[in-house]
């Protein structure tokens, strides 16, 4: 499990992120990975106490219901959706950037797609086709089976760390220090709103949540998944962060809208060998990013059509592989027309407030459960509560503040629109309005879903 939070979380905020952060912060934008790590690290510790008291798939949006009431987990899974369905389309267009950068190398012309340099100006007509392509073979292996799936995941994180580290060792022989001053280019208010931009790379620990009920010994292994993650993607951000922008101008990350760090070995070694290795790599990890969030995204679906909130059409499992089919097709078909026809950065720009609402209903779902069942099982504790979660709260609340305002506006106007849904439909639906014993929507596991 910690291999499919490792696998979500690097990836996004590595590979391709650079080229938003660094132009906002600086050099140091490696204090803003470090502040969004402190950020993350707090809410992880809520999630290991709420994954191991509530282990059943959903993640955030089951423990909003359990704790918070139905109309507020609906506007949770509104979040839930827009974060993992954009950001599986923002890394499935960075991953067709590496890919073209990879065939640049081997001297094979490049596929057409939209990278662009400013949001909705792309060339009209034109597709993002290496992105949807990534999106559909993600999703068929889903449909084969979760745990073939996982499988896969485990190669690819082990790769993945491999090329980052290939990627430090040769980055650090052109370390500059004339390169990291003047470190805050913009104050704290710079390294705020880089916090922002790269905090939906953190979007791994909820994903790893979302699969509560498929792996076994939930309540020890989903804590120990969650923490391990945490400790493994900030050490290798900060490692990446720091031999980044020691090694070329600040200004330069900006004209580096796809395949940043293969560009970036490709200046300091004068060479293509490194970039080829580093695009390589990059193609088949990110592979399993895109992987993990289509997953996470079906599972809450599941979730929420178990609950009478959506239509029992998102509650059928294949009846041999146990699979959520029709959300699996649901979804990709969605997450490839995101990809291929919106840019990255606009893309980018959408997810960080989803994971990060995500992150405070968690924290504050420690503290009502405490409240309201104080003897229930909690085989992991929160360490200093009530401290840790005020705090978890008090620090995604403070990266929100940094945003973009238009950020907000179109978050306001999506939330709104599943509120709306949930009004019209969802309550009338839903299993709490139904007679018969229900569990809130924690009482049936995935794995004996009947169509």
């Amino acid at each position: 499990m910690a291999s499919f939070g490792i696998g979500s979380t690097i990836g996004t905020g590595i590979f391709f992120v650079m080229s938003v952060a660094v132009p906002e912060a600086g050099p140091s934008v490696i204090v803003s990975f470090v502040f969004a790590g402190l950020a993350a690290g707090l809410a992880a510790l809520c999630y290991a106490e709420m994954a191991s008291a509530v282990p059943v798939s959903g993640s955030t949006y089951s423990y909003a219901y359990a704790t918070l009431g139905e109309l507020t987990a609906m506007a949770v899974a509104g979040c839930l959706l827009l974060e993992y369905g954009v950001s599986t389309a923002a890394v499935s267009v960075g991953w067709s950037g590496y890919l073209n950068e990879l065939l640049g190398d081997l001297n094979i012309p490049e596929i057409p797609h939209a990278l662009s340099a400013a949001p909705f100006d792309a060339d009209p007509g034109v597709v993002n086709l290496p992105a949807i392509i990534l999106v559909a073979m993600c999703a068929m292996l889903l449909i084969r089976g979760a745990s073939e799936s996982a499988r896969a995941n485990t190669i690819m994180v082990a790769i993945k760390l491999a090329v980052l580290t290939m990627f430090v060792v040769i980055a650090f022989t052109a370390f500059n220090d004339d390169n990291l001053t003047p470190f805050f280019t913009d104050g704290a208010h710079g390294v705020t709103l880089a916090a922002g931009t790269i905090f939906f790379s953190f979007i791994g620990l909820d994903t790893i949540s979302t699969a509560g009920e498929e792996v076994k010994d939930p309540q020890r292994t989903m804590p120990r998944a969650l923490l391990a993650a945490l400790a493994t993607v900030v050490l290798v951000y900060v490692l990446v962060a720091l031999a980044a922008v020691a090694a070329q101008p600040t200004e330069n990350f900006a004209k580096q809208q796809s395949a940043g760090l293969a560009q970036i070995l490709n200046d300091v070694t004068g060479q293509t060998w490194p970039s080829l290795i580093l695009s390589a790599g990059a193609v088949i990890s990110i592979f399993s990013v895109t992987l993990v969030t289509l997953y996470g995204q079906t599972r809450i679906l599941f979730a929420m059509g178990r609950d009478g909130m959506l239509p029992e059409f998102f509650t059928k499992v294949n009846p041999r592989t146990l699979t959520p089919v029709n959300n699996t097709i649901v979804v990709a078909i969605v997450v490839a027309i995101l990809a291929g026809f919106i840019p990255l950065d606009y893309l980018a720009d959408m997810v960080s407030v989803g994971t990060l609402v995500a992150f405070i209903v968690v924290s504050l779902g420690v503290i009502i459960l405490r409240r309201r069942q104080p003897d229930l099982e909690r085989p992991f504790r929160v360490p200093l509560y009530p401290i840790t979660p005020i705090l978890a709260i008090a620090a995604c609340a403070y990266i929100l503040y940094g945003l973009h305002w238009y950020t907000f506006v179109f978050f306001g106007i999506w939330v709104g629109a599943v509120i709306a849904f949930y009004l019209l439909w969802g309550r009338h639906h839903s299993a709490l309005n139904k007679p018969g014993p229900d569990d809130a929507g924690l009482g049936t596991p995935t794995t004996e879903a009947a169509p």
